[in-house]
């Protein structure tokens, strides 16, 4: 809260006007998707967001071929948003994940694109976190869109009416 106040003096008065302004928060939801061949999986959490007029942004950023821009982008997010929650997309050997929550204080949701074939060995790169790096993981990815939304809307109380 930024408070101001100005004092006019009068005749054997002062008058004193008192000013204050809340910041208005700025959340946002980031999609980090580890390659573009993760888009149509993303897809399927953007409609979500779009259904509660959640603020979002998807971006390309991979762990193991792009570190930098990983750490860069959450270091934007981080800087420019009040409240973030990363919602992380990544498959095979998801380092995407850890990577994130182990770089910010904000809720990461692990959300990997599974498939039938590879299900139970790429769950596990997801499911298993070293200490001090909390990943939820939520498989679907309509249910990853409303945990996010969820966790905005505990301080957000125009997303929360939209539940």
């Amino acid at each position: 809260m930024v408070v101001n106040y100005k004092n006019i003096p009068t005749r054997g008065h002062n008058i004193y006007i008192l000013s204050f302004s809340i910041p208005i928060m700025d959340n946002i939801i980031a999609i980090i998707m580890g390659s573009e061949g993760d888009r149509d999986f993303v897809k399927k959490i953007e409609d979500e967001l779009k259904g509660f007029d959640a603020a979002f942004q998807t971006k390309v950023a991979s762990a193991h071929k792009t570190p930098a821009l990983v750490l860069k982008t959450i270091a934007e997010y981080d800087k420019k948003y009040d409240n973030v929650v990363y919602i992380t997309v990544a498959g095979l050997s998801n380092g995407l994940s850890g990577v994130v929550a182990a770089n910010t204080k904000n809720p990461v949701i692990a959300c990997p694109p599974l498939n039938d074939q590879n299900y139970m060995i790429d769950v596990h790169s997801t499911l298993r976190m070293p200490s001090k790096v909390p990943s939820m993981c939520v498989l679907n990815p309509k249910n990853a869109a409303l945990a996010a939304v969820r966790i905005l809307a505990i301080e957000d109380k125009k997303l929360k009416e939209k539940l």
